[in-house]
């Protein structure tokens, strides 16, 4: 069945930089490069690697690195870091150690740019993957998701490549390995999936739960907003366990879970966004900076 145009409104929306996908003064890098969207997500994978990664590449990645580099929240400081360490043009990929020391919303969001001033819609999903656990839980994780004439709203990894041993194409993952955050609220509350399989597992203790669930949930509504903060900055009406969870929380996020699962209705989502203090991204956020502790930070003016 032949999919529906975007309509004008949505693909100009997600064709605009967001404040924190703008390449800003770093503009010129991106001359010259492809539209294709596989095509750049290899070039993000050329120039990042996940800070967990360095195993995988048999490489110990510098320490400071690891704890600075995903501390960065726009594309321009993040181009900045690249351009500094190498300048060459970004089709060259880096060796790994001279690689940005980032996390998935790293990928996603570069992603999520080149794409942008390529011309094609494109914005971040914060949801739960499968794949990197074989199936056995679901893991927090961010992905892009980019407007295809042919086929409508696909979902694409550009932390994923050859390196991973997927049954799938990473820039056409299943949505039922990779649940966006409405959709996996929707599930859970449906009696449908255990919370306590939802989150990061790695952590002692493990953080899992509805509680985190629901901060995806609000992180995802953002980003469909061109929001698209560190992961761990907090704002809005959110609890920090499962037991601090309280029935107007619960009524917020199936209220926005509507919004934020497959199907994205444009209107509502900037609506609900819009108008909810729960919800809404203030101008000073929290952060839960792993190694840094608890400050407020106060964002570039998004709107």
């Amino acid at each position: 069945m032949p999919v529906a145009p975007l309509p004008e409104q949505v693909a100009r929306f997600y064709t605009t930089q967001s404040v924190f996908s703008d390449p800003g003064e770093f503009a010129s890098l991106y001359r010259d490069l492809p539209a294709d969207p596989a095509a750049l997500a290899r070039i993000v994978r050329g120039l990042f690697v996940h800070r967990l990664e360095g195993p995988r590449f048999g490489v110990e990645l510098a320490p400071e690195r690891v704890r600075e580099d995903a501390e960065t929240r726009y594309v321009d400081e993040i181009l900045r870091l690249v351009a500094e360490r190498d300048d060459a043009a970004l089709t060259e990929p880096r060796p790994v150690r001279d690689r940005f020391v980032g996390i998935c919303r790293d990928f996603a969001l570069l992603h999520c740019s080149l794409l942008r001033h390529a011309g094609v819609p494109a914005r971040i999903r914060s949801g739960f993957a499968d794949y990197f656990d074989d199936g056995r839980s679901h893991g927090d994780h961010v992905v892009t998701e980019y407007w295809d004439a042919e086929r409508g709203w696909l979902l694409a990894d550009p932390q994923v490549s050859e390196h991973y041993d997927l049954p799938f194409d990473p820039i056409d993952v299943p949505r039922d390995r990779f649940l966006v955050a409405g959709k996996a609220w929707q599930r859970i509350r449906a009696g449908l999936a255990d919370p306590k399989e939802f989150g990061l597992l790695f952590f002692q203790p493990p953080l899992v739960g509805s509680w985190f669930v629901a901060g995806n949930v609000r992180l995802d509504l953002a980003a469909l907003n061109r929001v698209e903060t560190l992961l761990w900055d907090v704002w809005g009406l959110g609890a920090e366990s499962d037991e601090e969870m309280t029935e107007e929380m619960f009524e917020l996020y199936d209220l926005a879970a509507v919004v934020s699962a497959d199907e994205v209705p444009f209107d509502r989502a900037r609506e609900l966004f819009a108008e909810n203090d729960g919800l809404r991204t203030p101008a000073v956020v929290g952060c839960l900076a792993l190694e840094k502790g608890f400050s407020e930070v106060t964002l570039r003016p998004w709107a």
